[in-house]
């Protein structure tokens, strides 16, 4: 507001500003809430980035302090796994005609310790078994032996005779007035100018099969022949047994609902049924497998259970040569970061069997020591997948092995 006032002949003007009214008072106010409300929202980010950088480099030094001592691969082995952090795993193998002696597995403890014992490579004694027969010396060689045989014999495991009575031509002939003469085969001289009947079957028995016969000898006039046990054929060369696969040759008893496994020497009629286990349920979804249903989201019990069963069935001879590898277990696409591979089963599985890794992926079930035939054994090799140490599942394969009474 303006006002003019008259003195003395000069015309003076006074202005007269107006107080903000109340509205323009509270729009003031607002503007200033915002602006603080803005410095506030910018403070609280960069106190939340501080926070994270603080978190990452709290992180990244505590990776850098909370690992475990470098572990080496053992001599003539191998070992999987880099990472020596809490809680990671590695793993231990040994090359070909070698036995692992200590612990196949190792994790990093919160304590940044190792769990197990160190790993060594032993060299197997593949002589253990005693392969060289009719006195024969074995020699252990890395991943292989070889034989030193005695006089008379020869063969990978002198189990072949170089000489023998067995083969004599058979004629007389008169020499300056002297008769010699020679016997017919299957027949030696007696000492009285007359043949006698020779026991080719008891002259080469020494209480080992494979000499003449892989089996049984059979004493002929002036020879011998050789038999099989049932089950067996004698093969073209008259000495060896080749087995009989009753089920191709649909020689067996088996039943719709089973399956005919073919053994040495016979067969085995079975059938895969799927495990019942409480809160879960199974599916045969192939002959030899089994699936778990799906479980609901709050049954914890169900979704800790196997998610699958496999089974599977061997055949072999008596007094297998070991250690060998009898199965191997795989997983194609694992979820986790972890795959671990133990043996589940009684007594008798774990003296005759141990799990092994051969690799990131998968796991082998080893025969550790010969098996006396006829004998039914079974292992169960459970594959587990982890991150970080929690299960995501499991996967059981049952195996049953059919040792024969024979080593043929």
């Amino acid at each position: 507001m303006s006002l003019l006032l008259l003195s003395g002949g000069f015309a003076v003007s006074v202005s007269f500003q107006d107080c903000p009214s109340r509205q323009e008072i509270q729009g003031s106010l607002k503007q200033v809430q915002k602006l603080l409300t803005a410095h506030e929202a910018s403070y609280i980010q960069s106190l939340r980035n501080l926070k994270k950088k603080i978190n990452l480099l709290q992180s990244n030094t505590a990776k850098q302090t909370n690992t475990c001592i470098k572990l080496d691969a053992p001599i003539n082995g191998r070992k999987l796994g880099k990472s020596h952090s809490v809680s990671h795993e590695v793993h231990f193998l040994c090359d070909p005609g070698y036995e692992l002696v200590g612990s196949e597995s190792r994790v990093c403890q919160e304590s940044l310790a190792w769990s197990g014992q160190h790993p060594t490579c032993r060299d197997i004694n593949e002589c253990a078994s005693s392969p060289c027969l009719n006195g024969g010396t074995c020699v252990d060689e890395v991943n292989q032996f070889s034989c030193v045989c005695a006089k008379g014999w020869t063969g990978a495991t002198c189990q072949t005779a170089t000489t023998g009575p067995f083969v004599r031509p058979s004629r007389c002939t008169i020499v300056q007035g002297t008769t010699h003469c020679t016997c017919e085969p299957g027949y030696t001289i007696s000492g009285r100018d007359s043949n006698i009947y020779i026991d080719e079957c008891e002259l080469f028995h020494n209480g080992q099969a494979g000499k003449l016969c892989l089996h049984a000898c059979v004493n002929t006039p002036g020879g011998y022949r050789c038999s099989c046990p049932v089950g067996y054929n004698v093969t073209r060369d008259g000495r060896s047994c080749k087995d009989i696969d009753e089920c191709a040759t649909r020689q067996n008893n088996c039943t719709k609902d089973q399956m005919c496994i073919n053994t040495y020497g016979g067969f085995q009629c079975v059938r895969v049924d799927c495990p019942k286990i409480p809160n879960a349920t199974y599916v045969k979804t192939s002959p030899m497998r089994c699936e778990r249903n799906p479980c609901p989201v709050d049954n914890k019990a169900c979704s800790q259970a196997p998610n699958s069963f496999s089974y599977h069935y061997l055949a072999v001879v008596s007094n297998l040569s070991a250690p060998r590898v009898m199965f191997r277990v795989s997983a194609l696409r694992p979820m986790g970061d972890t795959l671990r591979f133990s043996l589940l089963g009684g007594r008798q599985a774990r003296r005759h069997f141990t799990v092994q890794r051969s690799d990131r992926l998968t796991g082998q079930l080893m025969l550790v020591s010969p098996v006396q035939g006829a004998i039914t054994l079974e292992a169960e090799v459970e594959m587990s997948e982890l991150e970080r140490r929690v299960h995501l599942g499991r996967y059981i394969t049952k195996i049953t092995m059919f040792v024969s009474q024979y080593e043929f």
